[in-house]
């Protein structure tokens, strides 16, 4: 299914092999973790689920709100993100900067959150300038989330200060 998808795509035969990021499992078991900003409901693993609540929580008890914008999203999902960009002209190399190509991106694994907070533009690396963001530097880690796509990240995806994920 996943060579199909890349084939229609036109997502390179080596991608993954040679950079881009690693390949990750659909999760099976997933509960659900409230509405995004558009009202879509996002599923998590039950564990990613109960530490972002938990992290959520602590950060509401020190001011700070953190929503949900995207977590699990499927190989077909990944798929239609691409297909949207594509329609609209973009390239595929341009667009796998931005996303992974299905199959190999850590929203398949229900561990992966996109972050936005109020008074920023959801995913845009203006987040990295908001109480957010520098309250999840200092605590993140605590409930098993870091940043996955740092400055300069080995896999070739632009900065997303706003992309998190629990190790596995």
């Amino acid at each position: 299914m996943l060579r199909e998808l890349h084939q229609e795509l036109g997502i390179p035969a080596d991608y993954g092999k040679s950079g881009g990021p690693p390949a990750y499992d659909e999760a099976g078991e997933l509960v659900e973790v409230g509405p995004n900003l558009v009202g879509r409901m996002q599923r998590l693993t039950p564990a990613a689920a109960r530490q972002w609540q938990a992290m959520v929580g602590a950060a509401a008890g020190d001011g700070v709100t953190l929503l949900i914008v995207s977590g699990f999203r499927s190989y077909e999902y990944q798929a239609a993100l691409i297909r949207k960009k594509i329609n609209a002209g973009q390239s595929i190399t341009d667009i796998l900067e931005v996303n992974a190509a299905p199959g190999h991106s850590e929203h398949h694994t229900g561990l992966a959150v996109d972050i936005a907070t109020p008074g920023s533009r959801p995913l845009t690396e203006e987040f990295e300038d908001s109480e957010a963001f520098s309250w999840l530097g200092s605590n993140a880690a605590r409930f098993g989330f870091t940043m996955s796509y740092p400055r300069d990240n080995p896999w070739g995806i632009i900065y997303e200060p706003w992309h998190w994920a629990m190790n596995g």
